[in-house]
């Protein structure tokens, strides 16, 4: 199925974007073995995480109504915000993807989720820490973090985004505010998932 993917993928997206996908794919390779996890379903949620990031707004708001999804009104100004839940439907409907942990991981790449999986973690970082995204202290940190405590990096990269997302003005999702908070909660309640010693 990853040549049907990336075929596909070659009629719809651009290279560069193509080239930030297979980073995506191998990092969340590189974290789900680092943690023990499915890695044939990272690899899988990370090749199609972006299925429909260059679709068109009123395709992404169409897409999203008729699967009954939730569109706040920060999607609906925004509707690119939608593109990681679109392209979860792309996954279901064109790929016939059926392992719900799989459709999760790609829906949540973007925003994120309070509680969200192992998988879900992985995606999320590893769309946000692609050695593509650039070589600064600060990516470099969340990095390490990100093999050494996944709930850690998740809230610690929430926090780069929305550090970001302030700066540059740009409205914040009310997801990616909850996930933050859900994980920083998590990580000083309970023992979070670390590395793995098995």
């Amino acid at each position: 199925m990853r040549d049907q993917v990336l075929a596909w993928l070659a009629d719809r997206v651009p290279q560069s974007r193509l080239d930030h996908i297979l980073r995506v794919e191998q990092m969340a390779v590189e974290l789900a073995g680092h943690y023990n996890l499915d890695v044939e379903k990272a690899a899988q949620a990370g090749l199609m995480h972006d299925l429909a990031k260059y679709f068109k707004p009123l395709k992404l708001l169409e897409m999203a109504q008729a699967e009954g999804l939730e569109i706040d009104p920060v999607s609906e100004v925004n509707p690119h915000l939608l593109h990681a839940d679109v392209s979860a439907i792309v996954a279901k409907d064109a790929f016939e993807v059926k392992d719900e942990e799989v459709l999760q991981a790609i829906a949540n790449h973007t925003l994120g989720r309070p509680g969200m999986s192992s998988l879900s973690c992985i995606v999320f970082l590893a769309d946000s820490l692609e050695s593509g995204r650039g070589n600064t202290p600060e990516l470099e940190a969340l990095r390490q973090i990100s093999y050494q405590n996944l709930h850690q990096a998740v809230w610690l990269t929430c926090d780069y985004s929305l550090k970001f997302l302030l700066e540059t003005h740009c409205l914040i999702h009310p997801r990616t505010v909850a996930t933050r908070n859900w994980f920083l909660q998590t990580r000083k309640n309970k023992q979070p998932l670390t590395q793995s010693t098995a």
